[in-house]
């Protein structure tokens, strides 16, 4: 008979096969109450779920890390009963939860719009009220498919003849409302709450392919309690105000159009603010012994095919042949592509002349220009591109060396992030995919080398199975942001296959020829993806010595012009980046205007400021004016704007 383990280490004895549900009950009432599920072992499942063996068991209550999942996921399925109660004919498709909410697929003729939502949301809290029991089913094939048809489901039946005929069939039902899904759900519908909120309506493909018929998805969010909702819709408004979209058109930084899908139009600003940070991280890799190179962007398919990356990213990289035929001749059947990323072409840099090992650890590193092919609604912004610049870096070195380049590393990275504003940072150790290159072995000793490293680096590390490179295990570095998101930015990888792959050797002390280990690592990730995130981090009120434009000199009455240029001048040759507003409009407009433009520093000239030759200094954000001779102001403000690096 069973003994259940419970995480304060207890064991509890039944005398024969006892339920989720008997074991809280057993343990108090006030814990049965709140049980929304258990986990067997690690595994969340349903309170019903019978443990028949000894097993290590936990009560997943609403403070559970488990439970959002679950809140979530039936939040799905109390939307799709709400929809199909208010919308006969409705045909439902899928529904799982999200990072952060859930969402639920449809096929309806008349358009879903954000109307119909406090309708929707309504039906929902009816059905939370109802309290309907959600009973696990299990169905034979030729059941569900039946009743699938029965009831004009043409999706669902035809997603019946998908299941594997060796896999079980669970269907879930809540009142008289049913789906088929794999679970774990929670015991009744009153559990749910009603924390939620539906939140878009968007069109998708029913199994996301465009020849196949439009769906309409519904999005939500549902939270543990009230406070929780608030704070996340909260955060979601944030978000907008934040839009790197937005900002990015109100600071004329950049632009993106239709002829140039995931492509960006850099404006001046925008490109003064890109150089900003590229010198600022070009400074540091020349402080930690990188050497910089520069690599072709169009290279022969076979070069991919050697490296592997044709087998696993073909169908994200662009291809182009010759079009006229003299160039065809000439060039015969070569077939080219754009490179997706810069890893291969260092090995080449590499690979010319005879390296040895007093030459490792080698870092190069480049601010490569690469295409990958993103679905069209993918991209988003400069955030989801699809022409875009890595601030990549390999680091050729001995398996001994491993160890002190992960230390050096990670010490550049997070003194990058700091210097940026970015101090909450979590690290994951992503292992081994399914699709690999390299055998279980090289695999084992990557892993180990990676794991050994971390630690001696002191990195807390969050385990993100099966998420490795097809080459090599790595660590992602997760920026977690000024209104609480997180972004995975920084990798670092340790691959022993490409060397391998393309024939990458060094002269050992033993006079013979190794392969190099190559540690492929990225602090930004990409530039225009980061740019984004800095953007957005801030409220574009980016700190002085990134600002675009970090003073504006206004004069407040036409005469002092002259003394405006002369005080923008003084600030050029000190190294700020200035502009000066002689229009003729009052102080305030320019305030404002420079304000929303959200420009650091203004710096207001009139009649009185010119003849003591001095500066009255305004703050973006703030209201208080600093009066300053000009001298001072230039050795106050050239002293602020300096770049962390210098």
């Amino acid at each position: 008979m069973p003994a259940i383990r419970l995480p304060d280490g207890s064991v509890k004895s039944f005398d024969k096969p006892v339920s989720g549900a008997e074991i809280a009950r057993s343990i108090g009432a006030g814990l049965a109450k709140a049980a929304l599920a258990i986990t067997v072992d690690g595994v969340v499942k349903d309170l019903a779920t019978v443990v028949d063996a000894d097993a290590n068991i936990e009560i997943v209550t609403a403070k559970h890390p488990a439970a959002l999942d679950l809140l979530r996921h039936d939040a799905a399925h109390v939307l799709a009963e709400a929809v199909q109660e208010l919308y006969p004919g409705t045909q439902i498709t899928f529904g799982p939860s999200t990072e952060d909410g859930f969402y639920y697929d449809f096929a309806r003729a008349a358009p879903f719009t954000p109307e119909d939502f406090a309708g929707i949301e309504a039906k929902m809290r009816e059905i939370v009220d109802r309290d309907e029991p959600i009973v696990r089913e299990i169905w034979d094939r030729a059941k569900m498919k039946a009743y699938f048809v029965e009831h004009g489901e043409s999706f669902k039946a035809e997603w019946s003849d998908e299941i594997p005929p060796d896999e079980e069939i669970s269907v879930y039902r809540q009142g008289k409302w049913l789906d088929m899904c794999t679970g774990p759900h929670l015991p009744s519908t009153a559990k749910l709450g009603k924390a939620f909120k539906l939140t878009k309506v968007s069109g998708t493909y029913w199994r996301g392919d465009p020849k196949n018929p439009t769906l309409q998805r519904i999005y939500g969010t549902v939270w543990r309690d009230d406070a929780e909702l608030k704070a996340y819709l909260h955060r979601i408004e944030e978000a907008e105000r934040r839009d790197h979209r937005k900002l990015g058109r109100e600071m004329a930084l950049f632009h993106v159009q239709e002829e140039a899908p995931g492509a960006v139009f850099w404006h001046p600003k925008g490109w003064a603010l890109w150089r900003t940070l590229e010198a600022f991280m070009r400074s540091r890799l020349d402080r930690d012994g990188y050497v910089e190179v520069k690599t072709p962007q169009l290279l022969d398919r076979k070069f991919w095919v050697a490296s592997g990356h044709w087998d696993k990213f073909a169908d994200a990289m662009f291809a182009a042949t010759p079009r006229s035929e003299s160039a065809k001749e000439s060039e015969g059947e070569r077939f080219y592509a754009l490179k997706p990323m810069n890893c291969p072409c260092h090995i080449q840099i590499f690979n010319q002349g005879l390296k040895s090992y007093r030459d490792l650890p080698l870092r190069l590193a480049e601010f490569g220009a690469c295409h990958r092919y993103e679905p069209s609604g993918a991209l988003h912004g400069i955030m989801r591109v699809r022409a875009f610049t890595q601030d990549d870096a390999h680091i050729f070195c001995t398996e001994d060396q491993i160890t002190v380049e992960t230390i050096k590393f990670c010490r550049l990275l997070m003194g990058i992030y700091r210097d940026l504003g970015f101090t909450d940072v979590r690290v994951k150790f992503s292992d081994r995919p399914a699709m690999r290159a390299g055998s279980d072995a090289t695999w084992d000793k990557a892993e180990t080398a990676l794991k050994d490293a971390s630690a001696a680096a002191g990195l807390e590390l969050i385990l993100n199975p099966g998420e490795g490179a097809f080459y090599g295990p790595k660590l992602e570095f997760v920026l977690r942001d000024a209104i609480g998101r997180d972004w995975q930015c920084g990798t670092l990888q340790v691959d022993f296959v490409l060397p391998e792959r393309l024939e990458a050797n060094y002269i050992g002390e033993d006079g013979q020829k190794h392969r190099p280990v190559m540690l492929h690592r990225a602090i930004f990730g990409s530039f225009e993806r980061f740019i984004g995130i800095v953007i957005e981090h801030y409220a574009g009120k980016l700190p002085l010595w990134l600002a675009p434009v970090q003073a504006v000199v206004a004069t407040i009455t036409s005469d002092a012009d002259p003394y405006a240029e002369e005080v923008a001048a003084a600030l050029r040759e000190a190294g700020l980046r200035v502009e000066t507003d002689l229009r003729n409009e009052k102080i305030n407009y320019k305030v404002r205007e420079h304000s929303l433009a959200k420009v650091p520093l203004l710096l207001a000239i009139g009649r009185r400021e010119a003849e003591e030759r001095k500066i009255s200094l305004r703050r973006l954000g703030g209201a208080a004016q600093e009066v300053l001779a000009l001298g001072d102001a230039v050795t106050k403000l050239r002293d602020e704007a300096r770049i962390p690096s210098a």
